[in-house]
């Protein structure tokens, strides 16, 4: 009878000391923590241009949304240019925030990571030097890579010139061995309707759009691309804002645009103009098994622009 009466009274304790330790977390925490139950969860954000206190923004908001989030997509123009003051400042944010970053981080090159304001046309050794300092920030080999996560194949293309004597500003080139990498991967433990997450800085337009060409080779990574209805196909570049046209399906792959954290287009109806206004836009997605929900997300005011189903294509 004692020890029945001594073990009651230990679990008695045991159970105050829990319900104590329940009181002690602050319920800002409690409110705060968000559980994701999903196979894969990551955001993509584009066009940082080494704006540094919007990008904190986005990745504490990020953080609030998913804690435990798998990656951390950044989609090219990171930086402004592509100096090292600017890789510094940003690889500072970063390691700043390292607590609230996951740990899998995938960085694109853009056509701002080919840019110093000081000169006019990037010489052959200037396109180099450029992309070793993109290579280093990123720590990859090569400006197009690829990564699994959770099972989940991540391709990156990436423009292997810019600003140069040989292309514009703006334009990606994506070269034949780039192209024939592409087929590879895309082959590579390739299974019937499991999305394939895909990246390129620049939209996949060969003819302008609102002032904005892509890629000269557009048409023909479009084709390697409609191989595969598993595809979906994020870009930034163009600055326009979020909607629920930002997700363009049947193309028959999908095609998302990803906002940018640096400022956004706006389209002023009355005036009939655009406005450029210093929003924070970003995408964020969660995966279970061959269904994607893709959020456009306000990273600002911290709030859901819309949300989108991709479900596993049918061939």
């Amino acid at each position: 009878m004692k020890k029945i009466i001594l073990m009651l009274c230990i679990v008695i304790i045991l159970g105050l000391s829990l319900f104590n330790y329940q009181l002690a977390i602050p319920t800002s925490t409690v409110t705060d923590l968000k559980v994701s139950y999903s196979d894969l969860s990551f955001a993509v954000l584009g066009d940082i241009h080494g704006n540094n206190d919007s990008f904190q923004q986005a990745i504490r908001d990020l953080h609030s949304i998913n804690p435990a989030m798998d990656a951390l997509i950044l989609n090219g123009d990171t930086v402004d240019q592509g100096i090292k003051k600017q890789y510094d400042e940003l690889n500072k944010t970063l390691l700043n925030n390292k607590t609230l970053l996951p740990k899998t981080m995938i960085k694109n090159i853009g056509n701002h990571e080919f840019f110093n304001y000081d000169i006019e046309i990037n010489s052959p050794m200037d396109v180099k030097s450029f992309i070793n300092r993109y290579l280093e920030f990123a720590g990859e080999e090569k400006v197009y890579h690829d990564k699994w996560v959770k099972g989940y194949h991540f391709i990156s293309l990436g423009s292997e010139d810019g600003n140069s004597l040989t292309l514009d500003s703006i334009r990606a080139f994506i070269s034949e061995e780039q192209k024939k990498w592409l087929k590879d991967k895309l082959a590579e433990n390739y299974t019937l309707g499991k999305p394939i997450f895909v990246f390129l800085h620049q939209p996949l337009n060969s003819k302008p759009s609102n002032g904005w060409v892509g890629s000269d080779q557009s048409d023909e990574i479009s084709k390697i691309l409609s191989q595969y209805p598993e595809v979906i196909l994020f870009s930034s570049h163009t600055h326009a804002d979020l909607s629920a046209n930002s997700v363009v399906f049947n193309q028959p792959f999908t095609r998302v645009h990803t906002g940018a954290v640096h400022y956004t287009f706006v389209q002023r109806a009355q005036s009939k103009s655009r406005t450029r206004e210093p929003l924070i836009k970003g995408i964020y997605l969660e995966v279970n098994g061959n269904t994607v929900v893709i959020k456009g997300r306000d990273l600002k005011e911290k709030s859901w622009v819309f949300t989108q189903v991709v479900s596993a294509p049918t061939r």
